[in-house]
Order: structure tokens, then sequence, then C-alpha cells
């Protein structure tokens, strides 16, 4: 999805994951998968210079894999910047985002691009009790 002069784009993102992922995903993690996405937006908005330039996402089974392109070649910078053992309360603007990316998403990463980088999380659209095994490669 082209994110580049909307607007609006943390309701636009909003509700396309939680169109995208409506009846995928129960209700807790489709709203933590749509915070995530809105969170990584926002850092996007907040840190560099273009904004952000796309959100993509892919869907599988049971997890869903959103990536935030921006313009930014910062890809080092990208990380929560306060100590993890500060009480949540304490914790400055900037970089609270990117705890509440990691305590909700199954992991995260930086991905270099021709155009700047991609921030890509990995979420779990299902609970540990209702997820479908995934076939892993050894």
């Amino acid at each position: 999805m082209n994110l580049r002069n909307v607007e609006e784009p943390l309701m636009l993102i909003r509700e396309q994951v939680r169109n995208a992922l409506d009846r995928r995903a129960i209700g807790s993690r489709l709203d933590d998968t749509a915070v995530v996405a809105v969170e990584l937006v926002t850092n996007a908005l907040r840190h560099t210079r273009s904004g952000p330039i796309g959100m993509a996402m892919d869907v599988y089974e049971d997890t869903a894999v959103l990536w935030v392109h921006d313009g930014g070649k910062d890809v080092g910078a990208v990380r929560p910047r306060v100590p993890s053992d500060a009480p949540p309360l304490d914790l400055e603007e900037d970089g609270r985002g990117l705890h509440l990316v990691t305590a909700l998403a199954t992991r995260w990463l930086v991905w270099p691009t021709p155009e700047g980088k991609a921030v890509v999380a990995e979420m779990t659209l299902m609970d540990g009790a209702t997820a479908a095994p995934r076939n892993r490669v050894p």
C-alpha cells in the first residue's frame, strides 16, 4: 500500500490491517497487529524525512508479516532507545514505540532496501493453544 502523500496514514493502516485480518486472527492478536503497524508507521513519520513510503503485509496460516518502508538509510539507528529495565511509565517519548513492538511482535528487524529501509515485524495471529503447527526446515 502506497503511503506517500496520505493525509491520515495511521487511520488507513489501522483500517487496512483490521480488514485484512478479519476472521484470520483472534481479537487480541488482531488488536496487537494493528498497534504494531501503527507504531511502525508512526516511527517513520517521526524519525525520517521521507515519512512512510509504504506498507505491505504478508499473511500466512497463523502469522502476519508487516513491512513498513521509508526512505531513511539509518538501519542501525532503529532500536528501542531506553534501557529495557526502565519502568514503562518512565520511558521517554522517543523509543517507546519500539519497546511496544518488541513486546507484541514475535520478532522484528530492520531490512535495508534500495529506497531506504523496511522495518519488518512478525505477528502471531492465534494464541498458543489454537495456532496451527508450522513446518520448519531444520
